[in-house]
């Protein structure tokens, strides 16, 4: 498994490649093409707006102007969600490649989870666009911000490498995730804050809750964006280095089933 690993290093230029081609045919023939990077984010951030300013207005005042926090944890969150969703069909869709003895086929699952992390980082200087118009402070914080990229880079890539792999032998997996990830979505602090307390007369449910937000891991990157970003503090981090930590041991379970499969992929695709 670590000398496959190493490999991967050495397939960079071929993932360059493909994520460019990825993103190349995502747009083609249409007519703005990868202005569609730009306008996409700009279009979602002016419905949340409208949404939640005049038709749901969200009083609370830590969440204000809410449809920038919104858009905050929004624009992650469909990172993430996206590259899972992919990963879920990613070697079933490259068959003809997978079956071609020298072409490495974690590639796939990488070049998806790297090709939605570019829409993500497009739809950043909309962000900063409608900081500035909100009026939004900078702080030396947001110089934080790669590093909770690298966090949730990290962690996407451990999540799509066990999907990806898990999904060739478990075709109802990728149907399951569509909805898992709905859920999974209302369980991390998106669009609300990490300190929401939920309303609740039944306070097992409200218990239960709290305790599935705070063990899922997406909840301190998705708090570790606002805390950078929309409130211009420094984000926890003693959960953030637990994360890290989390994520890397994730990828590399999600690496060893990936390279434990491997050599079944070709039959079955």
């Amino acid at each position: 498994m670590w000398q496959n690993l190493q490999n991967l290093y050495k397939y960079r230029v071929l993932v360059q490649s493909l994520v460019s081609r990825e993103l190349k045919a995502r747009y083609r023939g249409s007519i703005l093409g990868f202005f569609w990077s730009f306008f996409n984010p700009l279009l979602l951030l002016i419905v949340y707006t409208i949404v939640f300013s005049y038709i749901l207005p969200n009083r609370a005042l830590e969440t204000q102007p809410y449809g920038l926090f919104l858009f905050i944890g929004l624009l992650p969150w469909t990172w993430f969600s996206s590259s899972l969703l992919e990963a879920s069909n990613v070697i079933m869709s490259g068959g003809n490649l997978i079956k071609k003895i020298i072409f490495p086929a974690e590639v796939l699952p990488v070049v998806s989870v790297l090709s939605n992390m570019i829409h993500f980082l497009l739809g950043t200087p909309i962000l900063v666009l409608f900081m500035i118009i909100y009026r939004v402070p900078f702080t030396w914080c947001a110089l934080f911000f790669p590093l909770i990229v690298f966090i949730q880079l990290i962690l996407t890539l451990g999540f799509s490498l066990l999907i990806s792999s898990l999904s060739v032998h478990f075709r109802d997996l990728r149907d399951i995730l569509a909805n898992f990830l709905t859920l999974w979505f209302f369980c991390s602090p998106v669009i609300y804050p990490l300190t929401f307390a939920i309303q609740q007369d039944d306070q097992v449910i409200a218990r239960i809750f709290q305790r599935v937000l705070y063990i899922n891991p997406i909840s301190y990157i998705m708090d570790g964006y606002h805390q950078t970003l929309f409130h211009g503090s420094l984000p926890d981090w003693r959960y953030l280095m637990i994360v890290l930590a989390c994520s890397i041991a994730i990828f590399i379970i999600g690496y060893f089933v990936f390279d434990r499969l491997r050599d079944t992929f070709a039959e079955e695709v």
